[in-house]
């Protein structure tokens, strides 16, 4: 019975290995993650015969390598919240922290743990490709969200609310109209300086070269806007390059988002659980892959309950002598991106309001009590994901296994 403990770093490991009646076997040493060693750490571990069993800590992508090339050994790998190796063992007021102490602990973690360690899986390579398109997906969702507060509070300066003009949505290239005026006619002056005919046939040459619809009347709205607003900026070279720039860097992003986007729905379509996540309400082209990759494979879940933790969404009871707590916050313990997806997965339920759809059922009943918004939105979202684990993994369960 050998508990080893593996305080993961970046590109490095501490190890320690423990027995439940010697202490240590094997004093606390580095190990650095490239092939050669932790294949030598492998056959380091295979060789103190016994049952051995590895514990680490999840820390986002820098314990993937050694737990996977240890799993392919044949060791047992445990990989454990961070938050749960934490709050063990604190018996001592001195606060001390090093790598070696911290192995030594995870390594004590496992031998009172032993019999509950669960057993470290690793994601398929679609699944693991699909995760890592939606983290790289919300990165750039939060950097063109910045470019286009940016290239908004530009404009604000040169064609005050030219975004308002128009209401076309974003094309699958990531393109969108206003976006695509404004680097034409950047300033307002370079409407009003022109004459209201000379506009219109501008304009309708710029909608053709640029595959828009267009209008006589629109012409004749954006044209009155133009010539009621006063640009702050005057209209010089400086200020062109300053909106010509900020329109780039935002395209940029909203390339790159729409190439993810594309991406992730085609890893999403060779998974088993493709069709029916798509036929969920309130998941489209573009919220299914993203729950697909947060989620993974429902299997690796042994309830609902545990679905619904570790998306963050649970309110764990409280009760303590006479106190029985009846209002509880959600733990925020999981995954914030699934929490999110989740959230704009409600919300296209709310918007919609298809009053046949269960969830959309529950929600409503929670909001005619007079629940806040925060309230029956995560709750609705804790009854979607519930369904999703029955409906998903009945589907698995009675197709080939993966």
């Amino acid at each position: 019975m050998n508990a080893v403990g593996i305080d993961v770093s970046k590109g490095k490991s501490m190890i320690a290995v423990m027995d439940p009646f010697r202490g240590e076997i094997i004093s606390p040493f580095e190990v650095q993650h490239n092939d050669g060693e932790l294949k030598k750490l492998a056959k380091k571990l295979l060789d103190l015969g016994g049952e051995t069993r590895a514990v680490m800590e999840y820390t986002g992508n820098y314990h993937a390598v050694i737990a996977r090339v240890l799993h392919d050994a044949g060791i047992y790998i445990s990989v454990v919240n961070a938050t749960l190796v934490h709050n063990y063992g604190n018996n001592s007021l001195r606060r001390a922290k090093t790598d070696k102490k911290d192995a030594l602990k995870l390594a004590n973690y496992a031998l009172d743990h032993w019999p509950n360690l669960p057993k470290y899986i690793p994601e398929e390579d679609i699944r693991l490709m699909l995760k890592s398109c939606y983290r790289q997906y919300e990165q750039y969702s939060k950097m063109r969200a910045m470019l286009k507060n940016n290239l908004i509070s530009l404009l604000d300066q040169t064609f005050p609310e030219v975004n308002r003009l128009f209401h076309s949505s974003r094309r699958a290239d990531g393109s969108e109209k206003w976006i695509d005026f404004a680097a034409e006619f950047w300033h307002c002056e370079c409407v009003c300086n022109l004459s209201q005919e000379a506009f219109s046939e501008r304009y309708r040459r710029w909608c053709k070269d640029n595959g828009y619809n267009f209008s006589a009347g629109k012409a004749l709205d954006i044209y009155t806007a133009a010539c009621n607003h006063i640009g702050l900026m005057p209209q010089r070279e400086t200020a062109n390059i300053l909106v010509q720039q900020a329109i780039s860097q935002l395209r940029t992003s909203s390339i790159a988002l729409a190439t993810l986007q594309q991406e992730m729905q085609s890893l999403a379509v060779s998974l088993p659980e493709y069709d029916i996540v798509m036929k969920m309400f309130g998941v489209g082209p573009a919220l299914g892959p993203q729950l697909m990759a947060e989620i993974g494979d429902v299997r690796r879940f042994h309830s609902k309950k545990a679905l619904v933790a570790f998306a963050g969404i649970d309110a764990p009871p409280y009760q303590s002598g006479t106190i029985n707590a009846h209002s509880r916050r959600i733990t925020k313990r999981g995954s914030p991106s699934l929490r999110r997806t989740l959230f704009l997965v409600m919300s296209v339920l709310l918007q919609r309001a298809p009053l046949d759809e269960p969830v959309y059922q529950f929600m409503s009943r929670k909001r005619s009590e007079g629940k806040p918004y925060r309230v029956y939105m995560m709750a609705s979202a804790n009854k979607f994901l519930r369904i999703y684990y029955s409906t998903v993994k009945a589907s698995l369960d009675g197709g080939t296994d993966m």
